[in-house]
């Protein structure tokens, strides 16, 4: 799992400051955070935006009845217990109210998104500020998303065998130099298995393109390598890939590539 990813570390970091990452949970987080920066400073994060909700919740009195109501339904079958002095009893029903007020007030603030600009992190935290130095021109403009080519669909397996259910989506760059090749789909293998990208042509055999990730990975091919294909499909081949420069396993997604 890629814990650098923001939108990972995040939700992580803000289970963690809000107590409901319990149990093993916590513990292995607590380890991830001396390896990982993206997820300290999430959690530095998150406890300088919620520190603020925490103190600006007004106590709030509850009526002189509540305390007894409470005492009945937690413990009906119980001998009435002396009552603690009136102080204590508006303490604790305090800090109960408080906090069911500031965890309501979190769910907010998690359903809704960032009311504005993430706070800075604590000054202790932050890092010396770097020397002077000239003005840079400014940095281009990100690269536009590729556009959806094909969709490489998962195929049917044979009766009586489990197989791994795949699905691909195979984009153009910009310029057209390049393919792009993403699972949308993430399928456990075996050690000693592997995918295998094939471009099929209209007439002949299959050529190898190459082994493909079945993760996250996203795969990147010369737009030439598949001049004159008409589909692409992705088999299951032994570690390595086939050992005979033609699919060996069974075909687990195709997709048919548009006429160029």
């Amino acid at each position: 799992m890629d814990y650098g990813r923001p939108l990972l570390a995040d939700r992580l970091a803000a289970e963690y400051v809000l107590g409901t990452l319990r149990g093993p949970a916590r513990r292995r987080f607590q380890t991830l955070m001396t390896a990982h920066p993206a997820l300290r400073t999430a959690v530095r994060s998150w406890e300088a935006r919620l520190l603020p909700l925490g103190v600006s919740i007004p106590p709030v009195e509850p009526p002189q009845h509540l305390w007894a109501a409470i005492e009945q339904r937690a413990f009906p079958a119980a001998r009435p217990a002396a009552a603690p002095p009136r102080g204590w009893r508006r303490l604790g029903l305090w800090q109960g109210l408080s906090a069911a007020g500031f965890a309501a007030v979190v769910w907010l603030l998690l359903a809704r998104g960032p009311l504005g600009p993430e706070p800075p992190a604590p000054l202790a935290a932050l890092p010396p500020p770097p020397p002077p130095r000239l003005a840079e021109p400014p940095a281009p403009p990100p690269p536009a998303t590729p556009p959806l080519l094909l969709v490489l669909d998962p195929q049917a397996a044979p009766a009586g065998r489990r197989l791994p259910v795949l699905r691909f989506a195979a984009a153009l760059s910009a310029d057209g130099r390049a393919l792009v090749l993403r699972p949308l789909s993430e399928a456990r293998l075996a050690s000693n298995r592997a995918l295998e990208l094939w471009a099929v042509p209209a007439a002949g055999a299959p050529r190898s393109l190459g082994l493909v990730s079945a993760d996250e990975g996203t795969t990147v091919l010369q737009a030439l390598q598949v001049e004159g294909t008409s589909a692409l499909a992705i088999s299951l081949e032994p570690a390595g890939g086939s050992p005979t420069g033609a699919p060996t396993g069974p075909v687990l997604a195709v997709g048919a590539l548009p006429p160029r």
